[in-house]
């Protein structure tokens, strides 16, 4: 077997094809835990991979391309359906990679290894949903490859089954009969095998050959279906160590939540779980090694956003004239939310130190703005760059004001000034921001050198403008002591508290401080950001 030349444009076209009907899979969303919206995270995930096949060099060799997708996909895996697609990928990888055969039967041992990959990553596989789907197309591909068939009928009858499969899902699981859809994640599994299937013949994709005669359309009501007895927090990140054991991982997962999965091997996991106390599990894992691209989600606020969505009238959103300039900003934890909406923020991006979004995700806000044009805000030096690459492809005149922290978003927002023009509102932004002081408490996460000395792994440390100048034992005291760095001559000095500090903390700090700084006034505000306990900004 050789690389076809057409590999990345066939993956590519699934990608497209998925992407073009995401808001129509996360309308099937209706589980108690929504874990975010099913077709967006399935769609960056595939967008991750055209993003990894896109630097291989055109004389890439299978495996390589199989790496590359495997990689791809575990790196911008989202939410559950987003991993378990990686998953999916990685098993098919392995086969493909392997070159063991060709055509129906490379197709059926390929799937048969997917399907095996998937379900071992899910500690309780549930009948009705995207694993089902999953294991229908890979018997259907067998069946095919017994039978002689060619690749091409394997495809179709692969397609059919996995059709079939979606048809039945509410039959295998009462929460979707009830409301009477089919399964989010199975539904886009076929979207993209029809979007490849369409691209490998050289026709126009055309998932409407799905409904209404084999995929009922149905009629989706909102469903306020929130349980305060779930876990909270949707939260997934990458862990990076040497030699990781990940059974002794997937046990303290499994303690701290539900829809736990682990994938990965080696010096690489993904983990998603749902737990009520994320930043307990982030502090864990940071004793075992690094985290990255750490994404935690309220799924009560996006149960809540979800049926204030179905409840909105069809098409209402074109009929209202959009505004002048719109806002997109990044920034993580719920306070942090409200606050940057409350300043007229239409869309935060979720993300900051360690969770860098891609420019994908921040092009996906700024197309949602109903605006004429949108200014973002990366409040990280690290998101700066992915920011600036929106402003050629966005459908609208884009601006990214260079903010490196939230609080100097803050500052920028109270300076905008919507009735001028973009260039003019972003230039008063840039210079509002500027004149914020940031200071940031966390915890050092692995032995280091500055010019305040020796920094021991464990230990508290407070940046100020991005400069470790504070080493202790305890969040308060150098918080304090930070808080007499930056205060120089300002006026005001806000304090966000983390989701690791409680309010009676916080308002103690406030009160310390206040006490010690009579010449400034003092705010706090609950700001919720994981790993940083205590952000504060002077103005």
């Amino acid at each position: 077997m050789t690389p076809s030349p057409s590999f990345t444009a066939l993956v590519g076209a699934a990608a497209t094809a998925l992407r073009e009907r995401a808001e129509e899979v996360n309308r099937l969303n209706v589980f108690p835990v929504p874990d975010g919206d099913t077709g967006t995270n399935m769609s960056l995930t595939m967008d991750a991979v055209v993003a990894e096949l896109g630097q291989m060099s055109p004389t890439a060799s299978v495996p390589e391309i199989c790496q590359a997708v495997t990689h791809g996909s575990l790196m911008g895996a989202r939410g559950n359906s987003g991993v378990i697609l990686s998953q999916i990928l990685r098993g098919l990888c392995e086969v493909i990679s392997a070159e063991s055969a060709d055509g129906s039967e490379l197709l059926a041992a390929a799937l048969e290894r997917a399907t095996a990959v998937a379900f071992q990553a899910v500690r309780k596989p549930v009948e009705g949903t995207m694993l089902t789907v999953l294991r229908d197309s890979a018997e259907a591909a067998r069946a095919a490859a017994n039978a002689g068939a060619s690749l091409d009928s394997a495809l179709d009858a692969i397609l059919a089954a996995s059709v079939e499969s979606v048809r039945r899902t509410p039959e295998l699981l009462p929460v979707l009969k009830e409301n009477g859809v089919v399964d989010a994640g199975g539904f886009g599994l076929s979207i993209l095998a029809e979007g490849l299937l369409a691209a490998w013949r050289g026709t126009e994709f055309d998932i409407s050959v799905m409904a209404p005669a084999t995929v009922p359309v149905f009629d989706i009501q909102p469903v306020d279906d929130w349980d305060d007895e779930e876990y909270l927090y949707c939260t997934e990140f990458l862990l990076l160590g040497d030699a990781l054991d990940r059974p002794s991982v997937e046990e303290y997962v499994a303690s701290q939540g539900g829809s736990e999965l682990v994938v990965g091997e080696g010096g690489l996991l993904k983990i998603h779980v749902h737990t009520d106390d994320p930043g307990a599990v982030l502090s864990y894992m940071t004793s075992l090694g690094e985290v990255a691209e750490v994404h935690i989600n309220n799924m009560r606020q996006q149960t809540e956003a979800r049926t204030e969505g179905l409840r909105s009238e069809p098409g209402a959103a074109p009929d209202t004239p959009p505004k002048p300039i719109g806002f997109v900003a990044v920034g993580a934890g719920d306070g942090v939310r409200e606050i940057l909406a409350s300043l007229g923020v239409d869309m935060v991006v979720n993300g900051g130190q360690t969770m860098n979004p891609s420019t994908a995700e921040l092009l996906a806000a700024a197309e949602d703005v109903h605006a004429e044009s949108v200014i973002i805000l990366p409040n990280n030096k690290n998101i700066q760059m992915a920011a600036q690459q929106v402003i050629p492809i966005a459908s609208m005149p884009v601006a990214v004001v260079p903010t490196t922290s939230v609080p100097e978003a803050f500052a920028a927002m109270l300076a905008a000034d919507v009735h001028s023009d973009l260039e003019s509102v972003a230039r008063a932004m840039t210079q509002a921001a500027a004149e914020v002081r940031t200071g940031e408490v966390t915890t050092a996460v692995k032995d280091s050198k500055g010019k305040v000395g020796p920094i021991s792994k464990g230990q508290v440390i407070g940046i100020a403008d991005h400069e470790i100048e504070v080493v202790g034992e305890d969040v308060a005291d150098v918080s304090r002591k930070l808080a007499d760095i930056i205060i120089g001559d300002g006026e005001t000095l806000t304090l966000l508290g983390g989701s690791d500090v409680s309010d009676a903390d916080l308002e103690q700090l406030a009160a310390d401080i206040a006490a010690a700084h009579p010449e400034i006034e003092v705010e706090h505000h609950r700001g919720g950001q994981p790993l940083y306990p205590v952000i504060m900004s002077v103005e």
